[in-house]
C-alpha cells in the first residue's frame, strides 16, 4: 500500500494530475477537521474517497468545492494552483458536485431543472434542449428534456444531477454517496455511466460507505481517518474487510443476526391499512392510495425488513405507525393495545422508539445542543423529566452516556447538532431511540450516511435488543443490511406488500428485482 503523488505516465505520455492536494488542513472551534492532508488525484480515473464519519471526507470535498477555505496547504488543479473562495470558483475551474439528496424541483422539467441558475450558457429553449440531449445520448443517460422530474425513478433523478454538473461544463465530479438509494440494478446502470465519464476523459471522486462497490468501480482508493490521509490503494491490492479496517483500525463483525430469536409474542399487527396522499388536482376529494391494504405481524425478538424503491409507500408506512399521518382505513396494534387513533406523543409513550428518514426534519433541533436533542421526543419521561420538571441534569448525564456508548464524535454534549457529521447525528438519534426501552423500534434507513464503523455498532445494538424481546420494523436501502439483520424480508411496490423472502437463501439481485416489479413471483417466498 502507497500513496500515490506526481504525474503519471501511461501510453508514451505523461499526463497532469486532476487534482493534487497537499498538506491541507482546516480547524473549528474544538475541532480539528483535516490535518496535513495529501491526496493526487489522476486525470481521467475514478477516485473513491473512504472513511469513518467524522473523518473530515465531507470537509475536504468542500474546500475542493469552494464551500470552505482551507487553513493551510494548496490546491492544485490541472497543473494550476488555485485558490477556490466560492462553489462559483470551483465550477470556473470545471469541478462539479453532485450531493447525497438531490436539489431537484419535482414540478419542473428535466430542461429546467439543468438550466436553473445557468440560463447564461445556452438559455432555456432550443439550444439548451439540444446540449441537454446531446449530453444525454453521449453518456447513455436516456433522459428527455420535457419530463417533469416527478414522474423519474430515483436513478434517473441521479442522471439528472449528473447531467446538471456536465452542462455547466465540469470536468472533474465530486459525488457523495452517490448510490445510497439505489437499487442494485441502477447501481450498475451508474457504474456504467461513470466507466462511460471516465473513458471520454472526465475525472470522478466517488465518496461511500459501500467498500464493495468502491472496490468494483474505482482505480484508486484514498482512505482518510481522523481528520488525515492513512493510504492510497489500489481495489485489487485490498478486501472490503482490510479497507474497514484501514478506516476504523479493528475488525468489524458482520451484520448477521445469528440464532433466531424470534417467540410466538405478537408486538406489532397492523391489518389492512391504506393511507391516501393529498389531492392533486382541482376539485378532487380524494388523493391516490399511497398505501393500499397492508397488514402483517411482528413478534418480539423479530426484525422484519421492508425492501422498496424508494417512493412505492414506505414512508407513509412508518409515519402511520408511528401516528404522523391518519390512515383512511385499517387497525394498528401494539401489544394487546389498539393505538390506531392516538396521538404520536401516546405511541411513543406506549413504547414505540423511531429513528426517522430524514433526520434534519424529524430527528433533530439542529441548533440545539445535544442534551436538549436527547429530550426531543422524549419529553414526557425520565431521564428528561422528573416530578414533572424537564430534568436538564438528567437529560446532560444521559446525552454523555449516548455520546460513549455510541461513539458520537462531538467536543461535548453543548455542541449542536448542526455541528456533527451526518453520521454522528444518526448515531445520536439511534442512541437516543434506543435508549427508552422500546418495545417496538420503527427504523427507517437506520445507518444512511454512517461509516462500516458506525454501521456495525448500530447492527450489535439492534441485534443485542432484538435478544431481549425488541420487534424491529427495518425500512433500508441497503439490501445487503436488510439480508444481514432481517428474519422476514418483504417487498413494497406501490403501496402494497407484494412477497416475502427469505434472507438466508435471496440474493440482492433477487430483492431487487422484486423491487422493481420485474422479479419472478416464484421467487418469493
Amino acid at each position: 500500500m502507497s500513496t500515490s503523488t506526481g504525474s503519471q505516465t501511461q501510453a508514451g505520455r505523461t499526463r497532469t494530475p486532476a487534482i493534487e492536494l497537499r498538506g491541507i488542513g482546516k480547524r473549528f472551534p474544538g475541532v480539528i477537521a483535516n490535518h496535513d492532508v495529501d491526496i493526487t488525484i489522476e486525470s481521467g480515473t475514478i477516485h473513491a474517497l473512504v472513511g469513518e464519519n467524522g473523518a473530515g471526507k465531507s470537509t475536504l470535498m468542500k474546500i475542493l468545492y469552494g464551500v470552505q477555505r482551507p487553513d493551510d496547504g494548496t490546491i492544485t488543479v490541472e497543473g494550476q494552483q488555485v485558490t477556490l473562495s466560492t462553489p462559483a470558483d470551483a465550477i470556473a475551474r470545471g469541478i462539479g458536485m453532485v450531493f447525497q439528496h438531490f436539489m431537484l424541483a419535482d414540478n419542473l422539467t428535466v430542461l429546467e431543472n439543468v438550466t436553473l441558475g445557468a440560463e447564461k450558457l445556452h438559455g432555456i429553449g432550443d439550444a439548451a434542449r439540444a446540449r441537454i440531449v446531446e449530453i444525454s445520448e453521449q453518456y447513455g443517460f436516456g433522459l428527455d428534456p420535457d419530463e417533469l422530474v416527478e414522474t423519474l425513478g430515483v436513478g434517473e433523478r441521479q442522471r439528472v444531477e449528473i447531467l446538471k454538473v456536465l452542462y455547466r461544463g465540469a470536468r472533474i465530479i465530486i459525488l457523495d454517496e452517490p448510490t445510497a438509494v439505489l437499487v442494485p440494478q441502477e447501481v450498475d446502470a451508474l457504474f456504467d455511466n461513470l466507466r462511460l465519464l471516465r473513458e471520454e476523459g472526465n475525472t470522478l471522486i466517488f465518496i461511500s460507505h459501500k467498500l464493495d462497490e468502491v472496490r468494483a468501480v474505482a482505480d484508486r482508493i484514498t482512505v482518510i481517518r481522523r481528520g488525515t490521509t492513512v493510504a492510497s490503494v489500489a481495489p485489487a491490492e485490498v478486501t472490503s474487510r482490510q479497507l474497514a479496517e484501514l478506516m476504523v483500525g479493528s475488525e468489524l463483525p458482520s451484520p448477521s443476526t445469528g440464532e433466531s430469536t424470534v417467540t410466538d409474542r405478537v408486538l406489532l399487527s397492523v391489518r389492512d391499512l391504506t393511507v391516501r396522499d393529498a389531492p392533486t388536482v382541482p376539485g378532487q376529494t380524494v388523493g391516490r392510495a399511497v398505501l393500499a391494504d397492508v397488514s402483517f405481524d411482528i413478534h418480539a425478538g423479530e426484525v422484519l425488513g421492508i425492501a422498496g424503491v424508494e417512493g412505492n409507500g414506505q414512508t407513509e408506512l412508518v409515519e402511520a405507525l408511528v401516528g404522523m399521518r391518519r390512515p383512511e382505513q385499517g387497525s394498528v396494534h401494539l401489544a394487546d393495545q389498539d393505538v390506531s387513533e392516538w396521538s404520536t406523543r401516546r405511541r411513543r409513550e406506549a413504547g414505540i422508539g423511531y429513528v426517522p428518514e430524514d433526520r434534519h426534519r424529524h430527528g433533530l433541533l439542529l441548533d440545539s445542543p445535544l442534551w436538549e436533542n436527547r429530550i426531543l421526543g422524549h419529553q414526557t419521561r425520565p431521564p428528561s423529566v422528573r416530578g414533572g420538571w424537564l430534568d436538564v441534569r438528567g437529560s446532560r448525564k444521559d446525552s454523555t452516556r449516548i455520546v460513549e456508548q455510541y461513539d458520537v464524535r462531538t467536543p461535548g454534549i453543548d455542541t449542536t447538532a448542526r455541528a456533527l457529521s451526518g453520521g454522528n447525528q444518526q448515531k445520536f438519534i439511534v442512541g437516543r431511540e434506543m435508549s427508552g426501552d422500546p418495545v417496538l423500534l420503527v427504523a427507517a434507513h437506520p445507518t444512511r450516511g454512517v461509516d462500516v464503523g458506525a454501521q456495525a455498532q448500530i447492527w450489535q445494538h439492534v441485534k443485542d435488543a432484538r435478544r431481549e424481546g425488541l420487534a424491529v420494523l427495518l425500512v433500508s436501502a441497503d439490501l445487503d443490511e436488510l439480508i444481514g439483520l432481517s428474519d422476514t424480508i418483504r417487498v413494497m411496490l406501490r403501496g402494497r406488500l407484494v412477497g416475502d423472502f427469505d434472507p438466508q437463501t435471496v440474493t440482492p439481485q433477487e430483492l431487487g428485482s422484486a423491487m422493481t416489479g420485474a422479479g419472478d413471483e416464484e421467487t418469493a417466498r
